[in-house]
C-alpha cells in the first residue's frame, strides 16, 4: 500500500462510517416515524416535513459516499497525482447537486429559478483553493432552499455540509507556500551552507539547494503558512556578527504536471 492510498484510507473510512449511519438510521425508523405520525391525532411535525427529513437523510449521506468512491477512484500507472483540494471539492460537489434536487424536486418553475441564480454567480477575485468554490455553490443550494420554503431541507443541509468540511479537512495536509530563498554572507557564503540547512530544519522547513557560489547561496523552500519568514530571516542574519549579510525571498508558483 503505498503513501498517498494510507493516506486516504483514514478520510474514506470516516466518510463511509459518517454516511453509513444515518442510511442505518433511516432504515430503522422510517416505519417507526410513520407509524407514530399516523397514530397521533396530533403530530408533533407534519408529514411532508417527515418526508424531506427522511429524504435528506437518505440522499446526502448517499451523495457524499459515491462522490468519495469517484474522488478515491484507483489511479493509473502514469498519471500526474492528485490534489487533496480537488478530490475534497468533488465530494462537496455531489452533496451540493443533491442538495439543489432535493430543493427543485419536479418542479420546473424552480429548476429554472436555480439555474438563474447560478447565473448570477461570478467569481471576481482569484479563488486558490477549489474547496472554496464548491463551498460557495452550497451556500446557494442552502439560500435557495431558505428562498422556497423547505427549512428543514437547509438546515440539515447546512449542518451535513459543516460536518463533511470539518471530517475531510481534519486529514488535509499542512499549507505551505514556495519561495526561493538567497542569502549572501560574503565571501565565505558557501562555506555556511551547514549553518544554514541548520536554521531551515529548526523552523522545519522542507528545503532543496538551487545554487551555490562564494558569495551566494540560493535555496527552494517550502515555508508553513502559519510560521512568520521574519523568524527564519533575523536567525539567518544572526550567523553574520559583522551585519554584512543579505536575505532575499521570492515567492515561486508551484510546478504544475
Amino acid at each position: 500500500m503505498n503513501v498517498r492510498l494510507r493516506q486516504a484510507l483514514p478520510l474514506a473510512v470516516a466518510l463511509l462510517l459518517m454516511c453509513a449511519a444515518p442510511l442505518v438510521l433511516t432504515a430503522m425508523q422510517s416505519d417507526a416515524l410513520t407509524a407514530a405520525a399516523a397514530s397521533t391525532k396530533e403530530e408533533l411535525l407534519p408529514p411532508h416535513t417527515l418526508d424531506e427529513i427522511r429524504h435528506a437523510l437518505l440522499r446526502l449521506p448517499l451523495a457524499a459516499a459515491l462522490g468519495a468512491m469517484l474522488a478515491f477512484r484507483p489511479k493509473r500507472r502514469g498519471t500526474p497525482p492528485r490534489q487533496v483540494a480537488v478530490i475534497q471539492t468533488q465530494i462537496i460537489l455531489a452533496v451540493m447537486a443533491a442538495v439543489v434536487m432535493l430543493v427543485v424536486g419536479s418542479n420546473l418553475a424552480r429548476a429554472f429559478g436555480v439555474v438563474g441564480a447560478a447565473g448570477l454567480v461570478r467569481y471576481r477575485a482569484k479563488i486558490e483553493d477549489p474547496k472554496d468554490a464548491g463551498v460557495m455553490l452550497s451556500t446557494l443550494a442552502v439560500g435557495l432552499a431558505c428562498g422556497v420554503g423547505q427549512y428543514v431541507i437547509a438546515a440539515f443541509s447546512a449542518v451535513f455540509i459543516l460536518v463533511l468540511l470539518w471530517v475531510i479537512e481534519s486529514f488535509e495536509p499542512e499549507g505551505k507556500k514556495l519561495f526561493e530563498l538567497k542569502i549572501k554572507m560574503g565571501e565565505d557564503t558557501d562555506e555556511r551552507r551547514k549553518q544554514f540547512a541548520a536554521v531551515l530544519e529548526k523552523f522545519h522547513v522542507d528545503f532543496a539547494l538551487l545554487s551555490s557560489s562564494d558569495e551566494e547561496v540560493a535555496y527552494e523552500v517550502h515555508v508553513p503558512l502559519e510560521l512568520d519568514r521574519d523568524r527564519i530571516t533575523n536567525a539567518m542574519l544572526k550567523l553574520d556578527p559583522k551585519g554584512h549579510a543579505a536575505v532575499e525571498w521570492a515567492e515561486k508558483k508551484p510546478k504544475t504536471k
